[in-house]
């Protein structure tokens, strides 16, 4: 992964105050570091490493509280590149109960939280999307024992049923924290 897209999105994350929200775990800036580390340890690709670093630029259906507003997403390309902010995009507008119960499914769609649009995204995506996903529950559920207690059992279900979209790196770091 080229060092200058993670020294720029590093560098970005902090200016707009990433290391001071409150995050569990410590704060928003060490949480997707740790999210990054662990798609790295997974083998991920560059670009899903960068997406995971990055993930929480626009918020999330489970974390509203963007650090940019969507009409700023050119500030995010020109740190990280195209594909990786795509990335980053994506995983922010998934409207979770909508999407999460037929994600495995090639013809299902998946809505856009901030269009309310649907489409539906080819398999690379959707891989790339339930390996994010999994990186930042897993960081959740490691470093917050009360969460994991609380979610475990949920989370477990759900990449079980994400299960044919995980590489086995991820799986087996799913069936090791939350087993």
């Amino acid at each position: 992964m080229p060092y200058d897209a993670v020294a720029q999105a590093d560098a970005l994350l902090r200016e707009l105050g990433a290391e001071e929200i409150s995050h569990p775990g410590g704060n928003l800036l060490t949480h997707l570091h740790r999210v990054r580390a662990r798609l790295a340890a997974w083998n991920a690709a560059p670009t899903l490493q960068l997406a995971g670093l990055c993930h929480a630029f626009y918020g999330t259906d489970g974390f509203p509280h963007p650090l940019l507003p969507l009409d700023r997403r050119p500030d995010l390309r020109e740190a990280i590149g195209a594909e990786a902010e795509e990335l980053v995009y994506f995983y922010a507008s998934c409207d979770r109960k909508t999407t999460y119960p037929t994600l495995t499914d090639p013809d299902a769609p998946f809505r856009d939280r901030f269009t309310d649009g649907t489409h539906t995204p080819a398999l690379p995506l959707r891989q790339a999307f339930v390996e994010l996903t999994a990186a930042n529950e897993l960081d959740l559920a490691t470093e917050n024992p009360t969460f994991r207690n609380h979610h475990g059992p949920a989370l477990f279900a759900l990449f079980t049923r994400f299960r044919p979209l995980l590489s086995e790196p991820a799986w087996e770091d799913c069936v090791a924290v939350l087993l």
